[in-house]
């Protein structure tokens, strides 16, 4: 890179071809979403059809209710505590999810492990959308005698992506309408699920199957569950509040924490609790089968439009966002924000996603495998080999330091293809196995292969240089491909900071 005239950072011979509007750092100012919105969208992305079944698969395997809730809301604390530390990239930085992997993986490199996620999110977004689509069917078929799966499921597809183009204010609006009448709804499915048991002699705090499974794959299941959203949450955390000029790592990523550790946690365990319930009450795990069955009225249709909200507010931020971001990152001078958020769709869509529904645990299993180890491999990178500290520009930059060779990595490729691999062949454990792998063998990688052949300007220049909201800084694209730092808040040249 090349220092210009005003002390920005120019990236190397084609300074754009790095670049969209969408994928650049995220400004102080730039960050809408406060404690309490960013704590609605994770309610919101918690109830999912999939969660049901996490319930009474512990229910089947002979623990009670209580001891399945607890399991769960534990599981979910603690992947809500890595989220946290993934988290930082987006509060200090300002960085998408498949953009700072271009740091541990290489500038091309980046797009083998943060395509994969991509595409999960897109399936993600086709299964949710399909279940939303069963639901409004099943409201056309009460309400207008009409039925046409399909149709509704283009639809709903349809609305959602128009939604997400809207941009991080409007997922946000949609979440606070969501996720109070989900919880209310949810309650109220509880209620109904408990006197249903009563009437069939079950008390359901006591019930307990002839099952003899495994509290720890039960745990780790749940982990691997959220292997995904626990790698690219600074998609989302880069828009969230931030408390600048403060290298408090509780003061800066406040706004998050009642989110990730409180939100998180309770949603999940009461949605689980609900499908355990179901399962004890009739044998069915899915509770809006169970109520559809016996509901009439009012009572159905409210049932109903809780499926749509649930998947809605789920594929906007979890599934659509994550998956847009990655698409752009892999063709930015081709690739804008609203097509990406249509290939999502449309790339969901054609995964099938009602035939991936039927072998869901074996999807989650896999994936999850290979995903615990990117986790890894970020969490040794942003916090042991750079010390949060990062040479943005040149993320955007062709030729700067994270080309390594060819623009690959071989250190985070390696790291993430044998962690990955091996936590796949025991996939019950994946992420306890896949996440200190791939940790460890990035780190023996880098320092023994990379960073000796290829310099980090971050690791060698002061340490203030390369951090961003701590130092109460901005990251700031100047146009043309160049960067600068400017001071949070900033509107003068004058208060920009050469590099």
């Amino acid at each position: 890179m090349t220092m210009t005239q005003d002390g920005g950072l120019s990236a190397g011979r084609d300074r754009t071809s790095l670049i969209e509007e969408s994928i650049l750092p995220t400004r102080a100012s730039q960050r809408p979403i406060g404690t309490l919105g960013y704590a609605w969208i994770w309610v919101g992305i918690a109830v999912i059809i999939a969660t049901y079944s996490l319930g009474a698969t512990g229910i089947q395997g002979g623990f009670d209710l209580a001891t399945v809730a607890l399991t769960i809301g534990l599981a979910n604390l603690a992947i809500g505590a890595l989220m946290l530390a993934t988290a930082d990239i987006g509060t200090e930085h300002g960085l998408s999810f498949a953009v700072y992997l271009r740091a541990p993986f290489g500038i091309h490199g980046t797009h083998l492990p943060a395509v994969s996620r991509g595409i999960v999110a897109a399936m993600w977004f086709g299964i949710q959308t399909y279940l939303g689509a069963l639901a409004l069917n099943g409201i056309g078929e009460y309400t207008f005698g009409f039925s046409n799966w399909f149709l509704w499921y283009a639809i709903f597809a349809a609305v959602q992506v128009a939604n997400t183009m809207l941009g991080i204010k409007s997922v946000e609006r949609l979440a606070s309408l969501a996720a109070p009448a989900i919880i209310a709804i949810s309650v109220w499915m509880y209620f109904t699920l408990e006197g249903l048991a009563e009437t069939r002699g079950l008390n359901i705090w006591t019930f307990r199957a002839e099952g003899q499974a495994s509290l720890i794959v039960l745990f780790i299941a749940n982990m691997s569950f959220w292997s995904t959203m626990a790698i690219d949450i600074p998609n989302l955390t880069r828009f969230v509040k931030t408390r600048t000029g403060t290298r408090s790592f509780v003061r800066r990523n406040k706004a998050i924490f009642l989110a990730q550790l409180v939100a998180l946690p309770l949603t999940q365990a009461m949605i689980a609790g609900i499908g355990a319930v179901s399962f004890i009450a009739t044998g069915n795990w899915n509770p809006v089968e169970v109520i559809q069955g016996d509901a009439q009225g009012v009572a159905l249709l409210v049932l109903l439009i809780l499926v749509v909200l649930a998947q809605w507010s789920t594929n906007n931020s979890a599934n659509l966002i994550p998956a847009a971001l990655t698409f752009i990152n892999l063709a930015p001078r081709v690739i804008n924000y609203r097509m990406a958020v249509v290939i999502a769709g449309v790339v969901g869509t054609l995964c099938f996603p009602w035939q991936i529904l039927d072998n869901l645990f074996v999807f989650l299993g896999y994936y999850g495998a290979f995903l615990s180890a990117i986790g890894g491999i970020m969490v040794a990178d942003y916090y042991v080999i750079r010390r949060r500290r990062l040479n943005v520009p040149a993320l955007y930059d062709p030729e700067g330091q994270y080309r390594y060779t060819g623009g690959f990595n071989p250190a985070g490729l390696i790291a993430w293809l044998l962690a990955g691999a091996v936590a796949a062949w025991w996939s019950a454990f994946a992420f306890v196995i896949g996440f200190p792998l791939g940790f460890l063998v990035y780190l023996a990688l880098m320092k023994v292969l990379v960073l000796p052949r290829h310099a980090q300007m971050e690791l060698q220049g002061a340490a203030d240089d390369y951090l961003a909201a701590s130092v109460g800084m901005d990251w700031v694209h100047l146009g043309g491909g160049r960067f600068a730092r400017t001071r949070c808040g900033a509107g003068s040249p004058a208060d920009r900071e050469d590099l």
